[in-house]
């Protein structure tokens, strides 16, 4: 009795479920000679770590330059519940991308989304609307010939939406309104806590929430004003996010266009 009781426990940690899914690369780690550890985001299951045997004639589906980060792949693994690496199996590009690895600023922005994700989606389940977003918005980056300056601040700004934390609008038209970090929202009292922002940078999140991709362009921002926005938004996600890491590619994206 206590046999049969047990068995399907016992057929769970064997069981193999193929899932074929769409995949965006965010961070890959060398292991060993031959394999790599790559950190991804699926639609279909969420977060998830692959373990990966790259082929000595380069001839195999899983090819190395596939595992760059951000890149839009369709992948087929077998899934094992309670395993922390699974088995990546085959890997094909979804959407190549046509600019992105020959635009110097573009390689930064890329590189600066991907670090945040690997740290921002760290815990996150299944979330089709999110991943849909993201595959979205790195496509308008790679056909972006221009005007694209603003993107990772308008791309985090709306990211906070899918995350559930995008700011409280209650206030809006009201001057003089200060940012509660915690709460989320604008409000005409300070709050008890020290988490919030001043009027003056208080605006600055305004005036995100009205930028989009196709319109940010329109917003003249100096690399000052770049840099000042980022620490907002950084410090936000710092408030919502437990144990967010310090990002190493913001040294590199807080050089870009100066002047606009």
């Amino acid at each position: 009795m206590l046999k049969n009781a047990l068995f399907p426990d016992f057929l769970c940690n064997f069981a193999l479920m193929i899932v074929k899914t769409e995949a965006i690369v965010l961070h890959t780690l060398k292991y060993g000679e031959r394999k790599m550890i790559v950190e991804m985001f699926t639609r279909q299951q969420g977060r998830l770590s692959f373990v990966m045997t790259m082929s000595k004639t380069g001839r195999g589906s899983l090819k190395k330059q596939y595992f760059q980060p951000m890149t839009l792949l369709e992948i087929t693994f077998d899934m094992r519940q309670r395993v922390q690496l699974q088995q990546l199996t085959d890997a094909r590009l979804l959407v190549p991308y046509t600019t992105l690895p020959l635009s110097a600023e573009k390689l930064a922005i890329t590189l600066f989304v991907a670090e945040f994700l690997y740290y921002a989606l760290r815990s996150e389940q299944r979330n089709e609307p999110l991943f849909d977003y993201i595959a979205d918005s790195m496509q308008w980056l790679d056909a972006a010939e221009e005007g694209f300056a603003n993107f990772h601040l308008t791309f985090l700004m709306r990211l906070s939406r899918f995350l559930g934390f995008y700011p409280n609008m209650e206030t809006e038209g009201i001057s003089d309104v200060v940012f509660d970090l915690r709460e989320g929202r604008f409000s005409v009292t300070v709050p008890m806590h020290p988490d919030f922002l001043p009027p003056v940078e208080a605006q600055l999140v305004l005036l995100l929430m009205r930028m989009d991709f196709p319109t940010m362009h329109l917003f003249r921002l100096s690399r000052t004003d770049r840099q000042r926005i980022l620490e907002v938004l950084m410090r936000y996600y710092k408030s919502h996010l437990p144990d967010f890491h310090e990002l190493k590619s913001l040294a590199v994206l807080e050089k870009l266009w100066d002047g606009g």
